[in-house]
């Protein structure tokens, strides 16, 4: 089954669930298959959470059977280094440094890491080496933020 469909299935049960539905990776490898589903909510998750939308979920899964054979199913927090899956995911964190995987190559290159810029008609714009780059959310294979862990660090020094 596709991650479309999956979504379309599993994000209605997530958010009457209370939380957000960031979204989901399916590995089909045939050793080790696995559905990891990412969920958020403010204030952050906890292990009861990840455990609560697991049973949940699974349930789900054992009635519709989307997806053939064994696999493994993973609910995790997006944690530092959050997948971007959507176009409003991408808005939503303007400004912030993402590494990209592409499908096919854009001027030659396969990984683009740069400041998110925006969307526009669709696409997002990644700032690569200074020069504005637009990337069709089709061509997308894989997306994730960049944490900035020198911030973070500061961040925690200065609340003790």
């Amino acid at each position: 089954m596709g991650s479309v469909k999956l979504t379309n299935l599993l994000q209605p049960l997530v958010e009457d669930l209370g939380y957000e539905f960031v979204g989901l990776e399916h590995s089909s490898n045939p050793k080790n298959p696995v559905l990891v589903l990412y969920i958020d909510q403010p204030g952050g998750i906890a292990v009861e959470d990840c455990e609560k939308i697991s049973r949940e979920v699974a349930a789900l899964l054992d009635v519709e059977d989307p997806i053939p054979g064994r696999y493994n199913l993973e609910v995790s927090s997006p944690g530092l280094d959050r997948p971007l899956f959507t176009l409003e995911q991408f808005e939503r964190f303007r400004g912030e440094i993402a590494q990209v995987s592409l499908f096919a190559p854009l001027q030659g290159r396969r990984k683009l890491e740069g400041p998110i810029l925006g969307t526009r008609d669709g696409k997002v714009q990644l700032d690569q080496d200074g020069e504005e780059v637009e990337l069709d959310m089709g061509n997308i294979a894989k997306a994730r933020l960049v944490p900035d862990y020198d911030s973070l660090f500061m961040k925690r020094e200065e609340a003790r």
